[in-house]
């Protein structure tokens, strides 16, 4: 990703500067009714076993056949990483042993993936933009689960995901700090959500990454790196990421070597531990799977797949900061999920004067909308103000008809009782002040009692903000500060 090493990544041992050098492979299940190679319903939370079919339990003579929307699911996602679609793909035995994998092989791609190398765009913690590269990304079927907490002596098998379609988005080892991996994983999952091919719904493992973690001095060839398996949130990848790190270079500083092996994060300890030595890609045997025919599809579908494509959140956030004047930052908020970013351009649409108020309706969405949503622990769809009410009360600023401290008194009643803001307003005897008459006597009582404060704000004209919060309080928020602002400067000379 860089070709110079940014110091502030580096990690600091006994012996002087270190670089972490970071690549994943995460796995998404793709959103499709039915499984890879069966009919079997890939719905969540079914009972044990109970979405099986022959083929997914491994009958004997079962064939497997391919679900056509997967495959255009992985093609979606591919376009939408930017990548390389290949027109002709192969299916691969992947072979091992483990109880829940009935066949004793998984099917996967190996040599031939339906998707090569595309790229994924980062926005890093210090506010500039990185290229995180895609090595690939294939199809691949899910195994089954082991339960071993139903009987003191036994361990059960859950064939229900057994069979579902997943997507393994390998990346190059491009990333430097756990921040940068985090970030990653955020924007991917992003991006799957938009294109709707995965749900990214970690908690039920629909996403997961397999995290490669290598330490090398700068500028030195690639470290022997280890693998840290189904990591389920993306707070725990950082996690894991700076613990690993760190234990491989107190292991090179004692004057160990690094063994490449398998790891678990176990998030209660804040550790990784030892799971097996890796095993390279030769001891699964891989070959063709003889069942199923070289998967084929023409240019055409492809581009037929890509003109129904929704706008991403790259060209959404660089649509918002030209149409709407808002800063990146709040354009990123606003666009890292397709529901928030539904819900500002419904505002919008909203508005007296659509778009007039880019920046003070994306204030509103994010900063007394998702503030309140987050504190109340809510998602955007059970918000209690609609984008009606919201745009409203936006209306309401930007004519002057309220001030923006009315406003937040305002939100609170719409989202504790609901109402038109607008009506609210009328039967509540809200509105702003603009006969400046009616408070002329208030400033003028003001400015007798603080000759001091005069003296200073002659001096330091910015200090007329206290007049102007003095005025405020006494009215009760009711006036216009900018209007206060203007008689205020009369009324000093400045």
């Amino acid at each position: 990703m860089n070709a110079t090493v940014d110091p502030k990544k580096l990690i600091k041992g006994v012996t002087g500067d270190w670089e972490v050098v970071i690549g994943l492979e995460v796995h998404a299940q793709v959103t499709s009714n039915s499984k890879l190679f069966s009919g079997a319903s890939t719905e969540f939370g079914g009972a044990p076993n109970e979405h099986v079919s022959l083929v997914d339990a491994a009958m004997p003579g079962m064939l497997p056949v391919i679900n056509e929307e997967c495959v255009a699911q992985a093609i979606r996602t591919g376009l939408g990483l930017k990548a390389q679609i290949n027109l002709k793909s192969t299916f691969d035995r992947k072979n091992y042993f483990y109880p829940d994998l009935p066949q004793g092989y998984q099917i996967s791609q190996y040599k031939s993936p339906i998707i090569g190398e595309g790229t994924v765009l980062i926005d890093t913690p210090d506010g500039s933009t990185a290229s995180v590269g895609i090595e690939r990304l294939h199809l691949e079927q899910d195994a089954g689960k082991l339960l071993h907490d139903q009987h003191p002596a036994m361990s059960y098998v859950d064939l229900n995901r057994s069979g579902v379609a997943l997507m393994e988005i390998v990346s190059k080892p491009d990333m430097r700090s756990s921040e940068e991996a985090k970030a990653y994983v955020a924007k991917l999952r992003s991006i799957l959500r938009y294109l709707g091919t995965c749900d990214g719904d970690m908690e039920k493992g629909n996403l997961r990454a397999d995290v490669n973690v290598s330490v090398r001095r700068p500028g030195e060839p690639f470290g022997t790196r280890c693998e840290i398996k189904n990591v389920n949130s993306i707070r725990f990848i950082g996690q894991a990421i700076e613990f690993e790190a760190r234990r491989q270079i107190e292991i090179i500083e004692d004057g160990g070597t690094i063994e490449q092996e398998t790891r678990l994060y176990d998030p209660n300890k804040g550790e990784t531990r030892s799971m097996r030595s890796k095993e390279e890609a030769h001891d699964y045997r891989y070959f063709p799977d003889p069942d199923l025919l070289p998967l084929e599809f023409t240019a055409a579908y492809v581009e037929e797949l890509k003109s129904h494509l929704p706008e991403l959140p790259d060209e959404k956030r660089t649509r918002f900061i030209e149409s709407f004047g808002l800063t990146p930052y709040d354009a990123g908020v606003l666009v890292a999920e397709r529901e928030s970013a539904d819900f500002y351009e419904a505002v919008l649409a909203g508005l007296g004067n659509a778009g007039r108020d880019g920046k003070l309706a994306a204030n509103w969405v994010i900063n007394e909308l998702f503030g309140r949503l987050n504190k109340e622990g809510q998602e955007i769809a059970a918000s209690p103000v609609s984008t009606a009410q919201l745009a409203a009360i936006v209306d309401l600023i930007g004519e002057g008809t309220i001030s923006g401290k009315i406003a937040k008194d305002l939100f609170e009643i719409v989202w504790t009782k609901g109402g038109d803001p607008k009506a609210l307003v009328e039967s509540l005897g809200l509105k702003q002040v603009t006969d400046l008459g009616a408070i002329e006597k208030v400033v003028d009582e003001i400015i007798a009692a603080n000759p001091d404060k005069v003296e200073q704000a002659r001096a330091k004209p910015q200090l007329i903000g206290w007049f102007v919060g003095q005025v405020m309080k006494s009215s009760g928020g009711k006036v216009n500060p900018q209007a206060v602002n203007d008689l205020l400067k009369s009324k000093l000379g400045i």
